[in-house]
């Protein structure tokens, strides 16, 4: 018999350990790499991995305008629509819902 898990929420880290325009790579059972976002007081998580390349987008830089620039090729993304900004990207990055309870990040993987 095969066990299924099944995990609404993962645990990313405490909001505190996250500092402005911080992006820290997850990755969560069942899915690929994850970045997280945090910009001001906001979080925020896409796929880790540009649509372009194979590079990690939490190798990047995120501004206070929520858009992360690939490292390789400098192509740029909206963290909150995912939507690719900057050719060379020209396809967009999923996004995942982000929660903060008791001050702790989680990624909603349930949504």
């Amino acid at each position: 018999m095969d066990l299924v898990v099944n995990i609404s929420r993962f645990f990313v880290c405490a909001a505190d350990e996250l500092g402005n325009n911080e992006i820290r790579p997850v990755t969560p059972p069942g899915l690929g790499p994850v970045a997280v976002y945090r910009v001001e007081d906001a979080f925020y998580a896409t796929d880790d991995i540009c649509s372009h390349g194979h590079a990690s987008l939490s190798e990047g830089e995120v501004d206070e305008d929520c858009v992360v620039e690939c490292p390789w090729h400098g192509g740029t993304f909206d963290i909150r629509t995912g939507e690719a900004l900057s050719f060379p990207c020209v396809l967009p990055v999923k996004v995942y819902p982000v929660s903060v309870e008791d001050g702790n990040v989680y990624l909603d993987l349930g949504a």
